[in-house]
């Protein structure tokens, strides 16, 4: 076993929410290191077919996978069709979320409120539970949670209900991280500002302009330096980690 090389030949990837920015750069990380990679997407089909074909141009190997997460039949049967096409799984990036609208807490409506908890909370639980048998044959398991640096904020400008369903996701990845040890391992990651369509969607350039200003190194992160991090979780570099939070915000946030 060689811990200094993020090998993952013959393992089997599953990716929420991979046809866009640190979904998509995660699957194709993956792939990039040996894994057959799972692209689940939801609305952004086209995205994930895309990235599909970059992964098989490179010999890589995957399959696209649409579902809405928010549904509890479409996310229990995901793992079931990704199990058809590759036979194992054992490795699971659970990337789905958004903060779908920005608004204070004393503004938020019951509705918003249930649909930030769905989308980033109960749609990973959903899938986790369905996927923990498959993982835990690997005997090698891995789950890896994307959270997000708004848990240390407290979801600054208007993304409260994100920033609470995201800290639920963090207890989480500490709740399964004792529960599946030690056939599966579970962390996460916390990225900061990572330049990708979610923040042309709820950022404006002022305050992206911000955020770098407020960061020490100088910038905003790139979605291939999020994905890297995934690889190395995934792989036996981290053999001897879980329950683990990994900050990638270019120092913006210590914690």
């Amino acid at each position: 076993m060689n811990l200094t090389k993020f090998e993952l030949t013959g393992r089997r990837a599953l990716v929420t929410g991979a046809g866009i920015g640190i979904g998509r750069a995660i699957a194709e990380a993956l792939a990039d290191a040996g894994a057959y990679v799972g692209l689940h997407c939801n609305e952004s089909v086209a995205g994930a077919a895309e990235a599909l074909a970059k992964i098989r141009s490179k010999n890589g190997d995957g399959v696209v996978l649409q579902a809405d997460l928010t549904d509890p039949g479409q996310a229990r049967e995901l793992v079931g069709r990704f199990m058809e096409k590759g036979r194992a799984l054992d490795i699971l990036v659970n990337n789905a979320g958004s903060p779908i609208s920005r608004t204070k807490l004393e503004d938020c409506s019951l509705e918003l409120w249930q649909a930030a908890l769905n989308v980033n909370l109960t749609s990973a639980f959903l899938v986790t539970q369905s996927a923990i048998p498959h993982l835990r044959a690997s005997r090698n398991g891995s789950v890896i949670n994307n959270l997000s640096l708004s848990i240390q904020t407290g979801g600054s400008g208007g993304a409260g209900p994100y920033a609470i369903a995201k800290g639920g996701l963090q207890v989480m990845t500490r709740t399964l991280a004792r529960e599946l040890s030690p056939f599966v391992r579970v962390n996460a990651i916390m990225p900061g500002v990572i330049e990708t369509r979610h923040h042309e969607v709820f950022s404006s350039p002022d305050r992206m302009a911000q955020y770098r200003l407020q960061t020490p190194l100088g910038r905003n992160g790139r979605a291939d330096e999020v994905a890297a991090t995934v690889v190395f979780l995934a792989s036996d570099a981290s053999r001897f980690m879980t329950g683990a939070l990994l900050d990638i915000n270019g120092g913006r946030f210590f914690r």
